[in-house]
């Protein structure tokens, strides 16, 4: 599983112009799940996202998780962060999970979230056609996959 986690000061999801998700100030999550994904790493990466510190304490150092500060979180399911690049110009998604399999974990990501954190975590819709607009503080994206454990 690969996240993009961004620190943000709001972020929201549009489905078809009307507002499915949003937060502020917390972290924007874009999830990609692929074929090879299991619960195991659903959960790693779920608590591992609410206790990155990248929010600043008093003295103005990344010391502090969304978790600590009481932020909320919104979730964004995208395939696209598994695409292999190597050959062409057209990306290939190949080993990005099925929604047979992609789905069930994208809701464990969220609940397992949403466990950990005192705010609310909001998302969007998985597989619709979405309008994703975020103001990232700092800035600060953090990229981690759940096969780089070490």
């Amino acid at each position: 599983m690969r996240l993009v986690i961004q620190r943000v000061t709001e972020a929201a999801v549009h489905i078809g112009g009307v507002c499915a998700g949003s937060t502020g100030p917390g972290l924007m999550i874009l999830a990609g799940i692929e074929e090879a994904d299991t619960e195991e790493d659903v959960r790693w990466l779920a608590k591992k996202a609410a206790d990155m510190r990248i929010f600043s304490d008093a003295e103005g150092k990344m010391n502090l998780s969304v978790k600590e500060m009481g932020g909320s979180a919104l979730v964004v399911s995208q395939f696209t962060l598994h695409a292999s690049t190597r050959k062409g110009n057209r990306p290939s998604f190949i080993r990005a999970a099925r929604p047979e399999q992609a789905v069930p974990l994208y809701e464990l990501f969220k609940r397992e979230l949403a466990s950990l954190l005192e705010g609310r975590v909001e998302s969007g819709e998985f597989g619709a056609d979405m309008q994703v607009s975020l103001v990232n503080d700092g800035p600060v994206t953090i990229f981690m996959d759940s096969r780089n454990r070490e």
